[in-house]
């Protein structure tokens, strides 16, 4: 019973750690996920689940004359393990921007 009751907490704490990777993606031209290394890529700092803070990417000095293809919002599992143990008052999450490549 209480190998059971180790293995389901084990099993339950896992699950947990797996899924709480998140990202919103947006493709200004459509098309398939971008998963090739980012051209710009910063982690920003939030506090209080988020709430505190308030970031703005440029993506003009980033890309400069090139369009952008693709930008992203990450929580990662460092990142959702920090929230976690902070109970929400540290809130990081990564900035991702793909520009155009050069030809």
């Amino acid at each position: 019973m209480a190998k059971t009751i180790i293995r389901l907490t084990a099993g339950t704490a896992l699950l947990i750690c797996v899924t709480a990777c998140s990202s919103v993606t947006i493709r200004p031209y459509g098309g398939e996920k971008d998963t090739s290394r980012a051209t710009y890529q910063s982690s920003k700092d939030y506090y209080w689940w988020g709430l505190k803070n308030d970031y703005t990417i440029n993506t003009s000095e980033i890309c400069g004359k090139r369009r952008v293809m693709q930008m992203q919002s990450v929580s990662t599992l460092s990142d959702w393990l920090l929230q976690t143990v902070t109970i929400g008052i540290y809130f990081p999450r990564t900035a991702k921007v793909w520009c155009e490549e050069k030809e």
